[in-house]
């Protein structure tokens, strides 16, 4: 007998200026796919909350810290921070309007609508890297979500985000004792290194246990002061 697979369907496809950004769906599971490669699903999120979740353990117990989301995915960072009354200012910097749109009035809306009718929450449509060397705010927590890890981006521009200059970048928009959390698709020994040259203290790693393979992780460092 023949084994028959489910044949994703592609709702959407849009050509911009970072490549193609697609959503499908694949079964009851939603899915981004970026220039090809597979991002992020429906399926599960424990990586997202856990990415969220640690940043938020790691601060030290100030009042309504204000948290920066880089990638806006399929929302379960930024639906996970919305359900925790504790965070105050939650904002999502999110490079693909398509991405939004799924959110705003498309299939996404189904996890990330009723975070994103939350007042504490905003979503910029702006990319990261930019956002990071030119805002003039500053965040308690930076939450990294937009690439399948430090060496494995999705772009190539996205290398500079990891690099000695971009870490600074990051360092930049945190307040003292702020908490950089990076979420990585496999451990980094190297870029805990990168963190610790940019001056982070207390960098760790905290592993995702996955159904198969090597453990996701979270990739944490806090900015001194």
């Amino acid at each position: 007998m023949t084994a028959v697979y489910d044949t994703p369907e592609v709702l959407d496809r849009h050509d911009g200026p970072y490549g193609e950004v697609v959503l499908r769906r694949h079964g009851t599971l939603l899915q981004i796919i970026a220039n090809g490669c597979f991002l992020m699903d429906t399926s599960d999120g424990r990586s997202e909350r856990l990415l969220v979740d640690a940043a938020r353990a790691a601060l030290d117990g100030r009042p309504a810290p204000e948290v920066l989301i880089g990638g806006l995915g399929v929302g379960f960072s930024l639906a996970h921070a919305v359900a925790d009354r504790d965070w105050g200012r939650i904002t999502v910097v999110e490079r693909e309007a398509a991405v939004i749109g799924w959110h705003r009035d498309g299939p996404l809306a189904e996890v990330s609508a009723g975070a994103l009718a939350d007042p504490r929450a905003t979503v910029v449509e702006a990319d990261l890297v930019t956002y990071v060397n030119e805002t003039s705010d500053t965040f308690d927590a930076l939450c990294l979500d937009i690439d399948n890890g430090p060496g494995w981006t999705v772009t190539e521009d996205n290398d500079s985000l990891y690099s000695p200059t971009g870490l600074a970048a990051c360092a930049r928009v945190l307040r003292p004792g702020g908490v950089l959390a990076v979420w990585s698709a496999q451990p980094s020994p190297e870029f805990e290194g990168s963190l610790r040259n940019a001056g982070f203290q207390q960098v760790r790693t905290e592993e995702v246990p996955v159904a198969r393979g090597v453990p996701d992780v979270v990739h944490l460092g806090v900015r001194p002061g």
